[in-house]
């Protein structure tokens, strides 16, 4: 079994920056592959970021690519998302993932929600215009 804790959101001016964490339990987390997901109100769940268990391959959304950045250290079982330059648009609840089945076949699967097993409690990111 494997908990997730998010923590670092909160409110923010648009422009602005924050990082969020992802606290994983568990021995076997550096063979996770991460991913970072975001809900807003009356919305369904979408893809924000994902990162391969060695660390070495980073996918984003369109929506977030050059503004935000997933990061993992796995000494300290923790998974990131710096986020930089918010935008109203980038308002609502942030959600951790962990994939603990063996890779999928290519990268295409990073992106779905319902190839990870695990997910977080979230946290809330809200931008001020």
């Amino acid at each position: 079994q494997v908990q997730l804790v998010e923590s670092g959101g909160g409110l923010v001016q648009a422009g602005g920056s924050l990082r969020l964490s992802c606290a994983a339990s568990g021995r076997t987390f550096s063979s996770y592959a991460m991913g970072w997901f975001r809900q807003a109100p009356g919305k369904e769940r979408e893809f924000v970021a994902a990162i391969s268990g060695s660390g070495t391959r980073t996918y984003y959304a369109d929506s977030v690519k050059g503004r935000f950045t997933i990061s993992r250290d796995d000494a300290k079982n923790t998974l990131y998302l710096q986020m930089n330059g918010l935008k109203p648009e980038d308002t609502a609840v942030y959600y951790c993932a962990a994939r603990a089945r063996p890779p999928g076949y290519g990268s295409s699967w990073y992106f779905a929600s319902y190839e990870y097993d695990y997910w977080g409690q979230g946290t809330q990111v809200t931008v001020s215009s």
